[in-house]
């Protein structure tokens, strides 16, 4: 299985649901050395303003989130429920795991 930070609409039942077709079952953590800012997106329905990840690099710096165990299929479902204006990164959490989560893509 693969280990998968989320700290934004990844959490979410619903989107679950819709692009997993099952509820994950995960447990909390942080994230050090990440700060959250906002992105715009162009949504069919408008501009929405998202959470997107951007390394800092400050120990002080933290995101609580929650990280999950998902397979390959998920993942990649992930990525393309995520698009181009975020990409999939490598991080090292609180408690020394390595784990996927989606930061800026630029």
């Amino acid at each position: 299985m693969i280990k998968l930070f989320t700290y934004g609409t990844l959490q979410h039942e619903d989107i679950q649901e819709n692009l997993f077709g099952r509820m994950l079952q995960g447990t909390p953590e942080i994230l050090i050395g990440y700060a959250l800012k906002k992105i715009k997106i162009e949504e069919e329905f408008g501009i929405v303003a998202y959470d997107i990840l951007v390394e800092t690099g400050n120990p002080e710096d933290t995101i609580n989130g929650i990280i999950y165990e998902i397979t390959t299929k998920e993942l990649h479902q992930a990525d393309l429920y995520e698009g181009f204006h975020y990409k999939r990164v490598e991080v090292n959490l609180q408690t020394n795991e390595k784990a996927w989560a989606y930061s800026a893509a630029s």
